[in-house]
């Protein structure tokens, strides 16, 4: 979580496109049109996009103009620029978004969020969910046997074969160290990332880019999100397996990572800003995340009243699987210091 591109992608789209527009993202990536408003967002969620943006275009006559970027870029650009700030609203991954509101990125939307439970959202009113999501790895059909448990991605089978994303960077990669963490310790979680290394193809601040590297069988495993795989099989026809790796007494657990929203501060177009955040937490949009993004719903009117659905869905991937919910705050605290720790650990 996602932080997958650290080159940020500019998308510009409206009710008559039918594709994302990629321009340069040099200088200013704010719009001037005063029917448009500008994104920072974590990739993983175009396809979801592009047929919501449509929809709220029409409805209001407002366009969305989205910059992609990793997780920790999202935030990175939004301080660059805080003295003339570009984007009216951010869409990123934990701890991530906490941070955004911990340097005083944010503000309050002032938008109803009563149906998300509050130990979900900031108790300030300055970011909230919109789509639950979760850590996961993938592997190739090819990886004989199969990884299952996290001490056999350490074997010699996945020499040169094995590439996470960079904790600190991205917000995937991130969470791989936090849920080890939580399973091992910190010392435990760093003497498993620092025997990894044996493994590991290097260094990346893209999830996303990893994906098709283990459908084409460059790589045998990678880590993930639930919805950005499962949203790569269905549009893109991605060649992988979605897995959680168990512990030795073969218990799985994996660590929730929604993708959360928050208004920037000194927006310059905020109250239409305000307008789409609360578009897609409406129960209309709502209802197309399970189908279209592949995500899991943050109302739970609408996970209740979800019917059977065709496929692999995040649900039943997540049957039997332990998930974990940190305290963000907590971990926005030792990021910092826990980032280093892994470093010096692991050499990079």
């Amino acid at each position: 979580m996602r932080m997958r591109s650290l080159l940020p992608k500019v998308a510009v789209i409206a009710v008559a496109a039918t594709a994302l527009s990629l321009t340069a993202a040099c200088g200013g990536t704010g719009s001037s049109d005063a029917d448009s408003i500008t994104l920072y967002s974590v990739d993983g969620l175009a396809d979801w996009y592009k047929d919501r943006f449509d929809k709220f275009k029409t409805q209001t006559g407002i366009s969305v103009n989205v910059v992609e970027s990793g997780s920790g870029e999202v935030v990175a650009r939004l301080e660059k620029e805080k003295a003339n700030q570009q984007a009216d609203l951010i869409i990123t991954l934990p701890p991530f978004i906490q941070e955004a509101a911990q340097k005083d990125l944010l503000v309050p939307s002032g938008i109803d969020t009563s149906a998300i439970p509050a130990d979900e959202k900031d108790s300030a009113g300055k970011y909230f969910p919109i789509i639950n999501n979760f850590l996961c790895f993938i592997a190739n059909p090819a990886a004989n046997p199969a990884p299952v448990k996290w001490d056999d991605l350490l074997t010699e089978q996945f020499k040169g074969k094995l590439q996470y994303s960079t904790p600190g960077q991205s917000g995937d990669g991130t969470a791989v160290l936090l849920l080890l963490q939580h399973l091992l310790g910190k010392e435990g979680a760093l003497a498993y990332l620092s025997s990894l290394q044996a493994n590991n193809v290097g260094p990346s601040s893209s999830t996303g880019k990893l994906q098709p590297k283990v459908s084409n069988g460059e790589l045998l495993v990678a880590n993930g999100d639930v919805q950005m795989n499962l949203a790569s099989i269905k549009n893109s026809g991605s060649k992988f397996n979605v897995f959680f790796p168990a512990a030795a007494d073969g218990k799985r657990t994996t660590i929730a990572i929604p993708y959360f929203t928050g208004l920037a501060k000194n927006a310059p177009h905020a109250d239409k800003a305000r307008k789409l955040m609360e578009f897609l937490l409406s129960e209309e949009s709502q209802k197309t995340v399970g189908p279209q993004a592949l995500g899991v719903s943050v109302l739970d009117a609408v996970r209740k009243a979800s019917g059977p659905t065709e496929g692999v869905t995040p649900t039943a991937l997540l049957d039997g699987v332990d998930v974990w919910q940190p305290d963000w705050e907590k971990v926005r605290a030792d990021l910092k210091a826990d980032v280093e720790a892994y470093q010096k650990a692991t050499g990079s």
